[in-house]
């Protein structure tokens, strides 16, 4: 039947008792798929991996708009790498600089997200990584009053 009508014979579900089959263009069957494939990749959003570069002498005001940058990015589900570069050498002597930008982004984003990753040196960047701190990690309602609670994360870093 399929030679006749120009059309493939396709098994659609193996498992089934019995197999089970269909007559189509498989050509056009497969583009459909990947098309409906690429579409759903398109609006998943989240789980993505972003990096936030930092400096080890940044200044409060400049971490205080970094953190509210990751809290937004964690917010809408992604991952955030956390990176401190040490660029001179008078940097790499004091690392321990850099684990304090880290420690007070830790703090500032307590509650939003969760240390997937602690801080590890490599090559010239102190890096740590921040998933989302839901489980889920998408979308959070509107309803949940995020702006406040990251903006008392960042008084509190000022008192840091």
């Amino acid at each position: 039947m399929a030679r006749e009508a120009g059309l493939d014979l396709v098994e659609v579900d193996p498992s089934g008792n019995p197999p089970v089959c269909r007559i189509l263009d498989y050509g056009k069957w497969k583009y459909q798929q990947e098309k409906k494939e690429r579409e759903a990749r398109k609006h998943h959003k989240g789980g993505e991996l972003h990096e936030v570069r930092l400096r080890p002498n940044i200044g409060q005001h400049d971490l205080e708009f970094k953190i509210r940058t990751m809290a937004r990015l964690l917010e809408g589900g992604d991952k955030v790498r956390v990176a401190v570069r040490f660029r001179r050498g008078r940097e790499m002597d004091r690392p321990e600089r850099g684990h304090e930008v880290l420690r007070k982004v830790r703090e500032a984003l307590n509650g939003i997200g969760v240390v997937e990753r602690e801080p590890v040196m490599e090559g010239q960047f102190l890096s740590m990584i921040v998933a989302p701190g839901r489980k889920g990690g998408g979308p959070r309602p509107a309803a949940v009053a995020s702006k406040e609670q990251t903006e008392r994360s960042l008084a509190q870093v000022e008192e840091v």
